[in-house]
């Protein structure tokens, strides 16, 4: 085997050997090559020594839902053009650290305890936490029904990139290999009630008070909603995003269709693609912020008598 297969090979039996199921990811990016990414998931070490020694370019993904883990992960602020939401449009919160800092303050508990972690090709971190027995804590997005702005969290249906994944030429690498500690009881709880609220929430968007383009216009948004979900296939996934978000800017443009609608409701309909992956919560948003841009510039406005 070249030195790249072997250590190739060896950071993914690494991860095999903490008892994190793995799988892999398309050469330089964090794409599963597996659309059944989960149901790949292995520990067995000649699996992992026959596709890898095959497959040496290839990255390594961990499934964080059969591993037992939850992932934090905490992300920088990459530039000016970054808007902050209005809650953390205050001194001292640039990223985040800064974030989760607040968030632990809020709630009267000490920061999370060292365990193991991941730096990030994007200069962020992977905090790895161990889920208790019994529990099934799955994906958050940011301040998306998260723990807050520029932290995601990755458990039972999502995955992350392993140590030794390279990613546009940059890799993930371990900054600390302590233990994998367990996942404190309080964010247990917080997470636990996230996630309770976002089930109690409509899935679809809500009904607009627009007269009587309301009905119209209502149906237009679900049926860019339904669209951008049943895209399945790698690559087409963010394209169909991209597209939903023009179509809605578009009627946003036109007056039809308030933008803080819109944006919701291509939130929801990327939340499983989020869940799975497929692409972050800054990509999601930078690509709806993308399409709706690109459709106020041909503003469709809806006549009253068609639309009723």
């Amino acid at each position: 085997m070249t030195p790249t297969t072997n250590a190739t090979v060896n950071a993914a039996l690494t991860a095999a050997g903490l008892g994190w199921h793995v799988f892999p990811l398309a050469p330089g990016s964090k794409r599963p090559v597996f659309r059944a990414w989960e149901t790949h998931a292995t520990t067995a070490p000649d699996r992992i020594r026959r596709y890898w020694t095959a497959h040496p370019r290839h990255g390594i993904g961990i499934a964080c839902g059969p591993s037992g883990l939850l992932v934090i992960d905490i992300d920088r602020s990459k530039s000016n053009a970054d808007s902050r939401p209005p809650e953390w449009q205050r001194p001292g919160i640039t990223d985040g650290l800064d974030v989760l800092a607040a968030v632990c303050e809020q709630a009267g508990e000490p920061l999370p305890p060292t365990t193991y972690t991941v730096a990030t090709p994007s200069g962020g971190r992977h905090l790895y936490f161990a889920q208790p027995a019994g529990t099934e804590l799955r994906n958050t997005q940011g301040e998306y029904g998260g723990l807050g702005w520029l932290i995601d969290t990755r458990g039972h249906g999502g995955y992350v990139a392993a140590p030794g994944t390279t990613v546009s030429g940059r890799s993930y690498a371990v900054v600390d290999d302590g233990p994998v500690v367990d996942l404190p009881a309080w964010l247990v709880d917080k997470l636990t009630a996230l996630a309770a609220s976002a089930a109690a929430e409509p899935v679809g968007p809500t009904r607009l008070r627009t007269g009587h383009l309301s009905r119209y216009v209502d149906r237009a948004v679900r049926a860019e909603v339904a669209h951008v979900r049943a895209v399945q296939h790698e690559g087409g996934r963010n394209h169909a995003l991209f597209m939903a978000a023009q179509n809605l800017g578009q009627l946003v443009a036109g007056g039809a269709l308030d933008e803080a609608t819109a944006r919701e409701a291509l939130l929801a309909a990327a939340a499983d693609h989020l869940a799975a992956g497929a692409y972050t919560s800054r990509e999601a948003h930078r690509t709806i912020a993308s399409g709706l841009a690109a459709g106020a510039r041909r503003p469709r406005r809806i006549e009253k008598t068609v639309a009723a």
